[in-house]
């Protein structure tokens, strides 16, 4: 794209971002390349929903990976991000069915077959949306490469690895407690139920005695209504209450069967009586203990979550109401002894937020913990690294307390099981294609599984199913393991640890090297964003409005390592601000080269140098930005690089070098070598701090950089700084940080006195030292122009005029004399006046604070603010006050 010359007055992303980024994609920049020569850097995204849209969690995840991406890219690394979305079994199905019942059917009517189409339809009309969201927020994944959980080739691979861990007894089918949704009707994983707090109660039942039914144990349950699947009572071996009751068996009320008292150490002697109902087929420690008695496990629930025959004469009821039912005859009966208020923890389905069912059921499963071990090992010796390494401890303890995984789903969207049972002798049949007939018998006579895999049995393959596996691709020899994993704690377990067992199992290496564990993305007040609070921020609704790379940037400012991102609209603003700062920054720079009258040959300027110290300062701090932004990328401290370019060019450079190269400009003796220099420096700078910038805003820096003077097509592939292209810079940059110590004095002398920016003052600067009066008054042209003086008296030893302001440091006194400049008079009421309202209020936080009632009651946030108040106002008074003597001298 050709180089042009005129720069807008403001800058509008809107049409801008749309332009490169078709530019990018036209260019194919963001295509990896299987064969190069270049060091691989590989990222597999977490695949979205199909369903989702883009929210603040995607927002900031897909953000972070992008500035790692582009920065290796132009770091000369061949990189690849791996773009594509993820089926979303349960979520996609419930969209579907939701049109469905729109219509008058749903998917029973239509028949699997003929559902699936429609999904697929769906898929095809609206599953897109969440891509193009990312390419508005600037993602540069290889989308040549998009895949889909559901296409042929990851299929493919998910039946190749069920099959081998089926044929190595790694997977199984068995009765085992699982997590129900009665509304989805299927079974989730632990990790798809979702805790909360909820009132409750705590019911006291008594159980009689079958040998003397006027006597009992009394049992303590929060879930009554399961009682009609209870198969024992449990007491604690030690607990000397219950001695007597060894041997004895007593009848489960309202169903009339004798049950026995069993002896296990997993009774808690201190919850409720002591003594515990069993109920193996709806509760999972139940389960066990119900597996080490050969306890009869009966099923008293439907998959709706209903009473099924098993339950007497509560069949039919929904599961609350036979709660209710339950209660109401035990208290007829006079065996429901007392209830009594208790909190306790509820699990509700991610999806749908109805209460979660224990239930008995026929499911597959994985063995995990062969495979667990392995995964284990890969993280201890640092195969892996977590990072923050905080999160390691989370993810060994969650390792080595894992259970079997439920891998099985009862609906119909989704890969279904490569399992065939032979009708004729019960034979079951793991294939990758469709068997033809019975190994065992020749029957074809064969049925399918009718459950599909949970979502994340195919998830788990992603680092290797869409490099090509099981096929030994050239795109799998190069980027796999990839480089780092970028992702949120809450799918540390689901899909994280996931991936690495499924890594090492079948390709002998760790998915990727590096995990970097991101927080949450909060509002301002740190409260979890959620539509019922009000409080989500929607991110296109803020690229819109202030365009991407603010919002980009805002996500990386905030995304410190370990805490929580606490975003609002405002410092998002507040980033638009340093976007339009930079866009200035650079019309001015334009403005001085004057490209349209070809005054200015950039490339014989860089050979005819002619540098000041200024220059040279700016080079260092150009250099020191160079390493800590490569150091603080390198160490995934994304805050950290993000603050230390904005630091450069807010007051570096635009603030200081900008303000002391106009000075420098503006001279009228300046000879033309001097100003091709400092336009020079004004664009080399610009340039390669654009370069460094680029990652985090990616299309301002591409406008920009096509106006300058630069060799190449793109910013995007133009090479990141390293240290050593900086060439100019000083040994030391003391004398300049003197300079601005010096100026920042008098400014803030200035505005503190209220003297006029548009008055000029008289300025005298009494040194400490001769050194520093020398090496400062070589720079008297800059103090003139950026402190706005008529007259500068330097000198060691200098007496402070009266009724003078004064600026100190370490090596200066600076004195403004104030008669003339301001209405003295005028300025000391004032002042007083705003120092008696400051008595006052610090007096009420003084009473406040020595209050021993507020202090005892008062929450500590709301005590630490009154004292930050209080010293904040001392802190003010202490300066009017200065103020005011300043005056009397």
């Amino acid at each position: 794209m050709a180089k042009r010359k005129i720069i807008e007055k403001g800058y509008e992303p809107g049409n801008i971002e749309k332009k490169w980024y078709d530019y990018w994609l036209e260019k194919k920049y963001f295509h990896a390349d299987d064969s190069s020569d270049k060091p691989p850097y590989s990222i597999v995204i977490p695949p979205p929903n199909v369903t989702g849209s883009l929210h603040m969690g995607h927002a900031l995840n897909n953000t972070l990976q992008d500035v790692l991406i582009r920065y290796k890219r132009m770091d000369g690394f061949n990189t690849l991000w791996m773009p594509g979305t993820d089926h979303a079994g349960i979520a996609t199905q419930h969209v579907v069915e939701k049109k469905l019942k729109e219509e008058g059917t749903d998917r029973h009517e239509l028949g699997r077959e003929k559902f699936i189409e429609r999904v697929w339809k769906w898929k095809e009309q609206y599953g897109g949306f969440i891509i193009n969201q990312l390419k508005r927020l600037g993602a540069s994944c290889d989308w040549d490469r998009e895949r889909f959980t559901m296409d042929e080739g990851l299929s493919s691979a998910v039946r190749e690895v069920f099959v081998r861990l089926y044929n190595e007894g790694l997977i199984y089918r068995g009765n085992y407690i699982i997590n129900w949704c009665p509304v989805c009707r299927t079974a989730l994983s632990d990790l798809e139920v979702e805790y909360s707090e909820k009132k409750g109660a705590l019911y006291h039942i008594r159980y009689p005695f079958a040998d003397d039914p006027s006597k009992g144990v009394v049992v303590a349950t929060t879930r009554p209504e399961t009682m009609l699947g209870d198969t024992a009572v449990a007491v604690n071996p030690n607990d000397e209450r219950y001695e007597a009751l060894k041997g004895k068996t007593v009848i489960l009320p309202l169903m009339d069967r004798e049950i026995p008292v069993i002896m296990d150490d997993y009774v808690d002697m201190e919850f409720g009586t002591g003594c515990l109902k069993i109920t193996p087929a709806h509760d999972p420690n139940d389960f066990e203990i119900g597996l080490r008695f050969n306890l009869e496990m009966i099923n008293i629930m439907n998959v709706d979550g209903t009473i099924n025959e098993n339950g007497g004469k509560y069949q039919g009821l929904d599961r609350f109401e036979a709660r209710k039912k339950v209660l109401d005859d035990l208290e007829r009966q006079g065996l429901l002894i007392k209830v009594e208020d208790y909190n306790h923890s509820v699990g509700h389905c991610y999806r749908c937020r109805s209460v979660v069912e224990p239930y008995l059921s026929k499911q597959w499963f994985v063995k995990t913990k062969p495979l667990a071990e392995e995964a284990i090992k890969a993280v201890r010796d640092g195969r892996i690294r977590i990072i923050p390494s905080m999160w390691e401890n989370s993810y060994f303890s969650w390792m080595e307390n894992i259970r079997d995984w439920c891998i099985s789903r009862q609906i119909w969207w989704g890969h279904r099981i490569p399992i065939w049972y032979c009708k004729d002798c019960g034979e079951i049949i793991a294939a990758t294609k469709v068997p033809q007939n019975c190994a065992k018998c020749s029957s074809q006579n064969l049925e399918q599984e009718t459950d599909v895999l949970d979502t994340w049995f195919s998830s788990a393959l992603w680092p290797f199913s869409t490099l090509g596996w099981p096929e030994e691709t050239d795109a799998l020899k190069t980027f796999y393991p990839t480089s780092c994993l970028i992702t949120g704690f809450d799918i540390l377990f689901f899909w994280v640890a996931r991936m690495i067992m499924m890594g090492l199992k079948f390709r002998g290496d760790v998915p990727f090297r590096e995990v970097y564990i991101h927080a949450l993305v909060r509002d301002a007040q740190g409260q979890k964003m959620s539509k019922s609070k009000g409080n989500v921020i929607d991110p296109l609704l803020m690229i819109d409005k202030y365009g991407t790379d603010a919002f980009r940037f805002t996500l990386v400012a905030l995304a410190a390592q370990g805490r929580d991102v606490k975003i609002s609209e405002e410092r998002i603003e507040g980033y638009r601000h340093f976007v339009n700062k930079l866009w200035n920054a650079s019309r001015f720079v334009l403005m001085n080269i004057d490209l349209d009258n070809n005054d200015f040959d950039f490339k014989r300027a860089g050979e005819c140098l002619s540098l000041e110290t200024i220059d040279k300062w700016i080079y260092a701090e150009l250099k020191k930005l160079i390493k800590t932004v490569r150091n603080a990328l390198d160490a995934y401290r994304f805050n950290d690089a993000a603050s230390a370019i904005y630091q450069f060019l807010w007051h570096q450079y635009c603030d200081w070098f900008i303000e002391l190269a106009k000075t420098d400009l503006m001279k009228s003796d300046i000879d033309e070598e001097r100003k091709d220099s400092i336009r020079f420096v004004l664009v080399d700078i610009l340039e390669k701090t654009l370069r460094l910038l680029h990652p985090f805003m990616p299309f301002v820096t591409e406008e920009i950089w096509h106006f300058l003077p630069n060799h190449g097509e793109s910013i995007t592939i133009a090479p990141f700084p390293k240290e050593d292209d900086v060439k100019y810079a000083m040994e030391s940059v003391s004398e300049i940080e003197e300079l601005k110590a010096l100026i920042n004095g008098v400014r803030n002398v200035r505005g503190e006195m209220n003297i006029s920016p548009a008055s000029r003052i008289d300025l005298i600067i009494n040194f400490f030292d001769e050194i520093h009066l020398n090496r400062v008054k070589s720079y008297e042209g800059y103090i003139e122009a950026l402190c706005r003086t008529k007259s500068i008296k330097f000198g060691v030893g200098m007496n402070k005029p009266k009724q003078s302001a004064v600026a100190v440091s370490h090596f200066f006194e600076a004195y403004i004399p104030l008669e003339g400049l301001i209405d003295i008079d005028e300025e000391k009421k004032r002042l007083l006046k705003q120092k008696a309202k400051l008595e006052k209020d610090r007096a009420t936080s003084s009473k406040k604070l020595a209050n021993e009632k507020f202090l005892a009651n008062a929450p500590s946030d709301v005590i630490e603010k009154e004292k930050g108040k209080l010293e904040k106002v001392e802190k003010e008074i202490k300066r009017i006050e200065n103020h005011l003597n300043m005056f009397e001298a």
